[in-house]
Formats: C-alpha cells, sequence, structure tokens
C-alpha cells in the first residue's frame, strides 16, 4: 500500500521530500480522479549539490533545474502509478499555491509569500504527484509564524519591497540594480533570510544566488 512515508523514502535519495498532501475537492484544478494531490519539495541540505552534478545543470541547456525535477519527478510519479505535475507547465498553471494552503503545511506569512514548517520562507515545490488513491494525511502541522513573536520578515527588506503591505516588485528590481542590493543577489532575499525557520533549513547561498539571477533577468 502506498503512504506517504513510503513516496518521501523514494524521494530521499533525490534530495526530495513530501511537503504536503491534500485530498483535492472540485473546486481545487486537480487533474479528474484525482484522490490525492502530494506536494514534492527540496530537502535540505544536499538538493543544489545533487542537483548541481547532473547532466541536466552540466549540458549547457536552458532551464536545467526544471528539466531535472521534469525527469526525476516524472519517474517517480510513473512508479506510483500517478501524474506528475509541475508549477512551470502551462498556461493555464496548476494552482500551486492553492495546494500549498490546503496541504496543512504551508501558510500566508506576515509578508503574505508563503511560509512552510519545514522550509520557511525557502519553501518551494518542485513539482506534485497525482494519484487515484485517497491516502491517509497526518495532522496538520503547526504553523511557525503562530509562535514567532519577533516576525523579522517584517523589517527585514532593506528596500522596503517586501512588507506586510505586500510587495513592490519594480522597487524590488530597482534596489538589485544598486551596490546595497548585492547581499540580496548573493544570498538571496533579505526577508527570506530572516525567517527563523528558514535559518534552519540549510539551503546554500549559491542556490539562492542562481534563482536570484533567473529573477533579475
Amino acid at each position: 500500500m502506498i503512504t506517504l512515508d513510503t513516496i518521501d523514502a523514494l524521494a530521499r535519495p533525490h534530495c526530495l521530500a513530501v511537503f504536503g498532501a491534500l485530498h483535492p475537492g472540485a473546486e481545487d484544478g486537480a487533474p479528474g480522479g484525482t484522490g490525492t494531490i502530494v506536494l514534492i519539495g527540496p530537502s535540505e541540505p544536499g538538493f543544489w549539490p545533487l542537483l548541481t552534478a547532473s547532466g541536466e545543470w552540466r549540458d549547457g541547456a536552458p532551464d536545467p533545474v526544471d528539466r531535472w525535477s521534469k525527469r526525476v519527478i516524472g519517474a517517480l510519479a510513473e512508479g506510483l502509478g500517478g501524474t506528475a505535475i509541475f508549477p512551470s507547465d502551462g498556461p493555464p498553471y496548476a494552482p500551486f499555491f492553492r495546494w500549498a494552503l490546503a496541504s496543512g503545511r504551508a501558510w500566508a506569512s506576515p509578508v503574505r509569500i508563503l511560509v512552510h514548517d519545514r522550509a520557511g520562507l525557502w519553501v518551494s515545490y518542485r513539482g506534485a504527484v497525482a494519484l487515484r488513491d485517497r491516502l491517509a494525511l497526518p495532522a496538520p502541522a503547526l504553523n511557525p509564524c503562530e509562535s514567532c513573536a519577533a516576525r523579522p520578515c517584517l523589517s527585514a527588506c532593506p528596500a522596503q519591497a517586501l512588507t506586510g503591505e505586500g510587495y513592490d516588485l519594480p522597487g524590488c528590481h530597482a534596489y538589485l540594480d544598486t551596490e546595497g542590493g548585492h547581499a540580496c543577489l548573493s544570498s538571496g532575499c533579505g526577508v527570506r533570510r530572516a525567517c527563523p525557520v528558514s535559518q534552519a533549513y540549510g539551503r546554500l547561498p549559491e542556490q539562492s544566488a542562481y534563482h536570484m539571477r533567473q529573477f533579475h533577468k
């Protein structure tokens, strides 16, 4: 019998992990006949060294992270008799944000972006597996923001572009073009870095720097 623990064990050699699961309703945009959506994210530390040693990273072709994810999670889904779904597929795009909130392991943070019980504000989903069976789901996790008295995310953005009032995308990009923006470009978003759960997650600065370069092209 397939369980979430089974899927987590199959994902572990690829430095991936189950980041939550849900039984989708008709309003959740899952493929027809889906009993369970299983969200898959990077397991840190270890994900970035494994990915950058892959053929997708070394072949020089575009989108190495997405191509690696599609190969690895695609094979995982096939072995489980399920369907792989990816955030990069679309339009229309799969509602990963909605699925994350329904998974019992992610919430809207004080700065409105997703926060995860394990990855903090570094949360990302490399893909999902849609299964026909309704797997047993654990009780929802505890929202880490509810026990975070300091809430450093609210004041961490040096450009005041990401706050509890929302996200000023042009202001963020403008700041990254200044000398002061180097820390965010080389180590990742200062707001995401400030989260105590993020700091315990073990994500390498090199990974964050890569995604910031993609973001700020």
